[in-house]
């Protein structure tokens, strides 16, 4: 087990209580430790009990950070569409203009950050599936373990009102040591047990749709609209969220791991896709469009990934996504590098075309706010931007919420990370929703988009226990 040592936290609050009785307004105490390794899905784990529905798991492809979140010491929320990323930036920024921060070393990472998303589109009629997510909704957790570069650090969040006393130290201390009591120990994580599929959108009418878009795209403005589709799945017990995340931690190792409790539900996944990251004065984002399936030998593998690289509608797609990402990311930075060409990115089920695009940020440039210009991006909504989402939410029969949505952390140096939300599911008790859509443009073949999603539900249908 993990112990601490006698911490600053006594001494920070009692500066926090000082101030909130005088001002008024709630502070923010976060104390950073650094600590022996902990095992991230282990922490997760702890939290069943006492934090369930309270919970988040990140980490990114090259596992250089890890983020594990227990409790909510803050909740932040807009369910102002049009505001939504400026609101959510404000209220971060005012939480942070007064928080106390203990912290010996300055890591991206760790100290104050909050967790979360933003649903794909706002305006889209709401259904009773994504009732527990506004459309803009981020924890500040109580305990957080980042996990940077290898080491480990553990940032403990409390805020504190004029009419706290100072009694909360020891119900601080006791909770945290209960905590890593539980996450020290290993215990095997369960497995779903799957009853059967429901196909929501049923094929055809969802092969008729493409069809019905096809026949516009070739007579109107649009160039590409992404259609998307969801599969219900249903099993025998209530869904063990860390058996989901140990299968996509063992068979995604290359994608951004991800889990986002809300009030009993949980949106979940393994999205090979970065939106953005800032790393002090750099932005780096991806561009991933174009995709087929992977091979069952190197060779055909290998084969699969020529075609790929030459077929003109993955690469047409592929080029729009470049464009409007390099656009967007020309309006917020000095400097943007990309290279001419596509490569490929591969995971255990899909291979895409892959084009990095890393950026030198201006001055005043917020994370948010980035975020905010290139959401959706041609891989997720089509081109023209606008035009797109309003044709998906005129023609398209699923809620998409969180999925295809930004998702990631910020934070209070600024610096963060968001990826889109793809190859995920939402998790409800014993249900399960699976989303997966593709690009259509002009030339798209309707059976040919259907067998691409029933491919981009494979990582989440093995880590269910699908197949």
């Amino acid at each position: 087990m993990v112990t601490l040592l006698n911490t600053e936290l006594k001494i920070g609050i009692e500066q926090a209580l000082g101030r909130a009785k005088t001002s008024l307004v709630p502070v923010l105490v976060s104390e950073v430790q650094k600590v022996d390794h902990i095992e991230p899905l282990s922490f997760f784990a702890a939290g069943i009990e006492k934090y369930m529905g309270e919970r988040f798991f990140w980490k990114d492809p090259t596992e250089e950070t890890v983020l594990v979140g227990m409790g909510t010491c803050k909740q932040i929320q807009s369910i102002n569409g049009n505001e939504r990323f400026t609101e959510t930036q404000m209220e971060w920024n005012r939480l942070i203009s007064e928080a106390i921060i203990l912290k010996e070393q300055e890591k991206m990472g760790t100290g104050p950050i909050m967790f979360g998303g933003f649903s794909f589109d706002p305006l889209k009629e709401k259904t009773s599936l994504w009732s527990k997510y506004p459309d803009a909704l981020f924890h500040v957790p109580k305990y957080l373990l980042s996990i940077i570069e290898g080491q480990a650090y553990l940032t403990t969040n409390i805020i504190c009102t004029q009419h706290d006393q100072l009694s909360i130290v020891d119900q601080v201390l006791e909770e945290r040591h209960s905590l890593l009591s539980l996450a020290s120990l290993v215990k095997p994580f369960a497995k779903s047990r799957l009853i059967e599929e429901k196909e929501v959108v049923h094929p055809s009418e969802w092969k008729n749709s493409v069809r019905n878009l096809v026949e516009e795209l070739k007579n109107g403005q649009l160039k590409k609209v992404v259609l998307a589709r969801e599969l219900r799945l249903i099993f025998h017990d209530e869904v063990s969220i860390e058996g989901v995340l140990n299968k996509l931690l063992e068979e995604q190792k290359g994608s951004f791991i991800f889990a986002f409790e809300s009030n009993g539900d949980c949106f979940l996944g393994a999205s090979p896709e970065r939106l953005v990251k800032k790393e002090g004065n750099q932005l780096f984002s991806t561009c991933l469009a174009g995709s087929i399936a992977r091979g069952k030998t190197e060779d055909e593998d290998a084969k699969l990934g020529q075609i790929l690289l030459n077929d003109q509608k993955n690469l047409i797609e592929h080029h729009y996504v470049v464009e409007m990402i390099k656009e967007a990311m020309e309006q917020e930075c000095l400097e943007v590098r990309l290279p001419e060409q596509p490569t490929l990115l591969k995971t255990r089920d899909i291979q895409h075309l892959y084009t990095p695009v890393v950026g030198i940020a201006n001055p005043d440039c917020s994370l948010l706010l980035v975020v905010n210009s290139l959401h959706p991006t041609p891989a997720l909504g089509g081109l023209p931007q606008k035009a797109s989402v309003e044709k998906i939410r005129e023609i398209e029969a699923l809620d998409r919420g969180l999925y295809a949505a930004p998702i990631g952390w910020l934070d209070y140096a600024g610096n963060g990370e968001f990826a889109v939300a793809i190859r995920s599911a939402l998790i409800q008790k014993n249900e399960a929703s699976l989303f997966a859509g593709c690009g259509i443009v002009q030339d798209s073949d309707a059976d040919s988009e259907y067998v691409e999603t029933k491919i981009k539900f494979r990582p989440m249908l093995s880590a269910l226990g699908g197949f």
